[in-house]
């Protein structure tokens, strides 16, 4: 089997093995538990999950998607979790090969899988992920020439900035609050690894997407414009696109503009 390949399979599995440590995050970290301990336990009866009842999808596939202590159903959101980490992995190791920038964006996309699924669940975005992720994305800088600490810097100021702006104006003119700080501290965090360029795209990326979903949503559950949507996901989603078809979509926007 060719070394390229092998290193794939390894991507895919390590995503997936960081996957299944995702899962323990996303349903401890809104109800302030411990990632460490105890062990992974079944939600429903709370057993002790065994190693070989632990492997990232198989496992969950092999028992079909229950508890081998109660027969309890395990939501597909774990299996999903841990492919969606794996595949996202795997097409970042495609895209930069084993170097040091494939381990920085690792660590990233890996939060913000866990970002968008405790926002989806509990409408909040855990300081313990983003502000210790701003400081790491600025400490990377320093070793990645691509990105640099000043473009790092102004990222975390660009971001975090942009979004307080907005939320302070929203709250200004429609006397509500409309975005949340966690936010705001996403954007800078993702300033922060992604550099100041990042942050225009990720802004009109995320703000596109989640307004044709939800108007979607609104025309389908029959909703005023009161909808309550969390914006993190759609932050996340522009930070995806950006790293793997940010380049390639900005010189589609220039040339368009050019004609």
């Amino acid at each position: 089997m060719p070394q390229v390949t092998l290193f794939a399979i390894f991507a895919f599995a390590l995503g997936a093995a960081v996957g299944s440590f995702l899962n323990v995050c996303i349903y401890r970290l809104p109800a302030g538990e411990s990632v460490v301990s105890p062990p992974s336990r079944c939600p429903g009866c709370g057993s002790k999950i065994r190693p070989w009842d632990n492997i990232p999808v198989v496992s969950w596939l092999l028992l079909r998607g229950r508890c081998r202590a109660c027969g309890g159903r395990i939501s597909a959101r774990y299996p999903l979790v841990e492919l969606l980490n794996g595949l996202l992995t795997l097409a970042l190791f495609l895209k930069l090969g084993p170097t040091p920038t494939f381990l920085v964006l690792f660590v990233f996309c890996s939060a913000l899988v866990a970002i968008t699924f405790i926002d989806l669940d509990h409408q909040i975005i855990p300081d313990v992920i983003s502000l210790p992720g701003i400081a790491v994305g600025f400490a990377c800088s320093f070793f990645l020439p691509w990105l640099g600490w000043k473009s790092s810097l102004i990222g975390i100021v660009a971001g975090g900035g942009s979004l307080l702006l907005v939320a302070w104006l929203y709250e200004l003119f429609a006397k509500k609050e409309g975005m949340g700080g966690g936010d705001v501290k996403l954007l800078a965090m993702m300033g922060a690894f992604l550099g100041w360029r990042a942050v225009p795209f990720i802004i009109f990326a995320s703000s596109l997407i989640g307004s044709v979903i939800g108007v979607t949503l609104m025309v389908v559950q029959k909703k005023d414009a009161k909808l309550a949507i969390p914006f993190g996901p759609f932050l996340a989603l522009g930070a995806v696109l950006y790293i793997f078809f940010g380049k390639t979509i900005i010189l589609w926007y220039l040339n368009l503009g050019a004609r």
